[in-house]
């Protein structure tokens, strides 16, 4: 396999046993380390500190320069909900996904009242408070005060930031294209900028990760911090202890053209919180449902296959493995999908369409199909027609998390 020769070893990587690291260790300036496979296209993520400036930051006080950052958007292709706990650490997870061109932005700009203004513009949530060395994380704009709790203990010595923080995504909330995690990442990512703090890719998502999963306790899994950080088309590999490989595939241009000449993304209409659907796949993992959690094995399974799939441009496959892959999402919990989803489906497969499935946890969101390019039109006027809902055709992006300022 000329193109995927390089992802075949499995790689040895050292596991990150503790979740958090300490602030003076941080400034210290332990380096990063990510290391890459020569020539083989695969990146091996290890665990690494990341690391603010051991210097004085004194310079914020005259910084004026506007920060704006953006991170991608992802598809999960296969795989997605074995990056859950406890089914990633007693089995390994594994899953398939790509980043396309819609993206989460932050926007920092410095101010000079001693105070610290969120701003969520796309759901209409602000806060303002006055600076401080740990702000509340309740109320409005929640991510945004996890992720600046954060960047301020760990990469600015405890010292309050008088900033002004926007955001805004170009996807509603509860999307199924990880768009909460992808914020959370462009956050991190105009902090970095903006303290002129050194963190690899890999880092970048752990943070975002324990930022998530443990200051605020959101239900999730760990695939869409990664994608976000990483971009492009990568096969995730999860397991015990929280380790995490990183897979960037090679998938050749012309695979990548026939793919966004098949697919068409379409927004049901109906966002859903997936902390419910999430929380149901837990409960039969923790209750060792047997049903549930062969499913999660069959999960699993699509991922390798659609690698293989993708790797070697049968598009063709792709599509089977995306249906296959639907059905197993499905046994894993109640809420994955309901009759309009499933009625809708069907619908769409008389219309052109030969592969369907939601992205992300399911219950709603965005609905990913496949057709034969040459009707790719007439699935799309059909599913205009369909009342709430909105049609977007899929461009993917190659790169992850960036940032700049003005």
């Amino acid at each position: 396999m000329a193109d995927g020769a390089g992802i075949q070893g499995k790689p040895v990587a050292r596991k990150r046993r503790s979740g958090r690291q300490d602030g003076a260790a941080l400034l210290a300036g332990a380096a990063p380390v990510e290391a890459r496979a020569r020539g083989v296209g695969r990146t091996i993520v290890k665990t690494g500190a990341a690391v603010a400036p051991s210097s004085s930051v004194d310079f914020l006080m005259t910084e004026r320069s506007t920060i704006r950052s953006r991170a991608p958007l992802r598809l999960g292709f296969a795989g997605g909900g074995t990056d859950l706990s406890p089914y990633c650490d007693q089995h390994g997870g594994a899953v398939m996904n790509a980043t396309i061109g819609l993206y989460a932005y932050a926007h920092l700009r410095p101010r000079d009242d001693g105070r610290v203004r969120f701003e969520a513009a796309d759901i209409g949530e602000t806060d303002e408070l006055e600076a401080a060395p740990h702000l509340p994380a309740t109320g409005p704009a929640l991510l945004h005060k996890g992720v600046y709790n954060r960047m301020v203990r760990d990469f600015n010595g405890g010292r309050p930031l008088a900033i002004t923080v926007t955001t805004t995504v170009e996807a509603p909330a509860g999307s199924g294209l990880g768009s909460s995690s992808a914020l959370t990442v462009a956050l991190i990512e105009a902090y970095r900028e903006y303290l002129r703090a050194r963190i690899s890719e890999y880092d970048k998502a752990r943070l975002a990760f324990e930022i998530e999963r443990r200051d605020l306790a959101l239900a999730g899994g760990r695939q869409d911090q990664y994608a976000a950080a990483f971009g492009g088309f990568n096969f995730m590999e999860f397991g015990a202890d929280e380790e995490v490989l990183v897979n960037p595939l090679r998938v050749p241009d012309s695979v990548i053209r026939e793919l966004e000449a098949s697919i068409v993304l379409f927004f049901t209409g109906r966002a859903r919180d997936s902390a419910d659907v999430i929380k149901q796949q837990q409960s039969g993992l923790i209750s060792e449902n047997a049903k549930a959690i062969e499913a999660m094995h069959q999960i699993k399974a699509e991922a390798f296959a659609m690698k293989k799939a993708l790797l070697r441009g049968e598009v063709t496959s792709f599509g089977d493995i995306l249906n296959r892959g639907w059905l197993s999402k499905k046994a894993t919990a109640a809420g994955v999908s309901n009759k309009q989803v499933d009625a809708l489906i069907e619908a769409a497969f008389a219309k052109g369409a030969f592969a369907a499935k939601l992205s992300g946890a399911g219950g709603g969101g965005f609905m990913f199909l496949m057709c034969d390019p040459t009707r790719r039109n007439e699935l799309m006027r059909f599913l205009a027609q369909q009342e709430g809902g909105e049609v977007m055709p899929c461009h993917f992006v190659g790169h992850g998390v960036e940032s700049w300022r003005i």
